[in-house]
């Protein structure tokens, strides 16, 4: 079986839109949570830093299709334009223009890679 492929992303809100942004997420459009989960998007959440940096992080198994899915929909189309005004320096749809993090540390891949280099050495 092979690992979901972690994506984490940094957004800038704009500071005076932070208290909309908390509410408009606060639900999110339900049909918005759905076409989420049907890119094939999972463990998706955002956390909030002091003056506004928006970290992002899901998993996927095709981050491409995924991306691919939630550029073609109508629905994902019309919350992102929705939802552009609240950042910073930002050109096109938040869900299409934010660049990934890499990656540096992953408690269970590090785990897992010490536990078959103990069992090799056995």
């Amino acid at each position: 079986m092979t690992s979901p492929t972690r994506v984490c992303f940094q957004l800038q809100v704009r500071p005076e839109l932070l208290d909309e942004y908390l509410q408009r997420h606060s639900p999110v459009w339900p049909e918005m949570l759905a076409e989420i989960a049907a890119s094939g998007r999972r463990n998706y959440s955002l956390f909030l830093g002091d003056g506004g940096v928006l970290i992002g992080y899901y998993e996927t198994d095709d981050d491409a299709a995924a991306q691919a899915y939630l550029a073609s929909s109508e629905i994902a189309g019309r919350w992102e334009a929705e939802m552009a005004r609240f950042f910073v320096g930002l050109e096109g749809r938040p869900d299409q223009a934010a660049a990934p993090l890499t990656e540096v540390f992953n408690l269970a891949d590090q785990l897992s890679a010490a536990a078959s280099e103990s069992a090799e050495s056995e």
